[in-house]
C-alpha cells in the first residue's frame, strides 16, 4: 500500500502593514520637527521676552510720569509689538533662507515634491509658533506693566482677552507674510530689507513727512493696519474687522509671490 506524500503546510503571507505619514500632515510635522532641532526659536523667544519684559515696563513708567489719561492695560504689550514682531520675523524667515543658504532646500523638495504644500507646511508651522509668542507676549506684557502704570491703566478682562488674541493673529501673519516673501527672495539678507521696509520703514517715512496722502497711504500698511486692530479704540479710519483684512490681504499677497517664484524657479 501506497501512501501519498504530504506537502509541508507554508505559513500564511502577511499583508504589509499600510504607509503612514506623508501627505501635507506629513509635510507639517517635517517642518515642526525641524524648527525645533536648531537654537533659532529658542533664541528668538527669549529676545522677544526680554524686549516684551523691557518695553512694556518703560511704556507703563513713561505713562505715569506724564500722567497720561487712563488706558487699557493691554495697550502696552500691542505697542511692544513694533519691536516684538521682529522676533517672530526673523523666526519665520530661517526657516526658509537656512535652507537655501545650506542648500537642504534640495532634500525639503524632495521629500515634500508638491511645491505648494511645502510652502503652506512652512506657514503653518510659523503661524503657529507665531501666535503662541504673540499671545505670552501678551499676557507677559500686561503683568509686566501693571508695576509701573499704578493706576493709569483700567484692566477689563474681555478687552484684555481680545488684545491678547489680537496679538496673536497679527503675529501669525505677519509670519506668514515673512515666509512668502522668503520663498520670492530667498536670501535672509534680501527678504529681512524687503519685510523691515514694508513694516517699519515705510509707516516711519510716512508720518515722519505727514501730509493727508502719506498718513492715508500709512493706514492701509500692515504695521499701521494690525496696530489699529490690536488697540480697537475707534481711533482709525476704519473697523478692526477691516484692519485686520487688510493685514490679511498683504499676507496673501507675500503668500502667492513667493508661491509663484517657488513654482517658477524650483517647479
Amino acid at each position: 500500500m501506497t501512501t501519498t506524500p504530504t506537502l509541508p503546510t507554508l505559513p500564511a503571507r502577511r499583508t504589509a502593514p499600510a504607509p503612514s505619514g506623508g501627505g501635507f500632515a506629513g509635510a507639517v510635522g517635517a517642518e515642526w520637527t525641524k524648527l525645533w532641532s536648531i537654537r533659532t526659536p529658542y533664541a528668538c523667544l527669549i529676545v522677544g521676552l526680554l524686549l516684551t519684559v523691557v518695553f512694556t515696563f518703560y511704556y507703563g513708567s513713561i505713562a505715569r510720569i506724564n500722567d497720561k489719561p487712563v488706558q487699557p492695560l493691554g495697550n502696552a504689550p500691542v505697542s511692544s509689538v513694533i519691536l516684538g514682531q521682529f522676533v517672530v520675523i526673523v523666526l519665520a524667515m530661517s526657516m526658509v533662507t537656512s535652507e537655501y543658504a545650506t542648500g537642504s532646500v534640495r532634500t525639503s523638495l524632495q521629500w515634500v515634491p508638491v511645491r505648494h504644500r511645502m510652502q503652506l507646511a512652512k506657514a503653518v508651522v510659523a503661524a503657529a509658533v507665531a501666535f503662541a509668542a504673540g499671545v505670552l507676549f501678551a499676557v507677559l506684557g500686561m503683568a509686566v506693566a501693571w508695576i509701573p502704570f499704578r493706576g493709569h491703566a483700567s484692566f477689563d478682562p474681555a478687552k484684555a482677552v481680545s488684545q491678547t488674541l489680537a496679538m496673536g493673529l497679527y503675529c501669525a501673519l505677519i509670519a506668514v507674510l515673512t515666509v512668502g516673501a522668503s520663498f520670492a527672495l530667498r536670501t535672509a539678507a534680501g527678504t529681512l530689507s524687503a519685510v523691515f521696509a514694508l513694516v517699519s520703514a515705510l509707516p516711519s517715512i510716512c508720518t515722519g513727512l505727514g501730509g493727508p496722502f502719506l498718513l492715508t497711504v500709512n493706514d492701509y500698511l500692515p504695521q499701521s493696519a494690525g496696530g489699529h486692530f490690536m488697540l480697537a479704540d475707534g481711533d482709525a479710519p476704519y473697523p478692526p474687522a477691516a484692519a485686520i483684512l487688510i493685514v490679511l490681504a498683504w499676507t496673501a499677497a507675500a503668500h502667492l509671490t513667493g508661491r509663484f517664484v517657488l513654482g517658477q524657479r524650483d517647479g
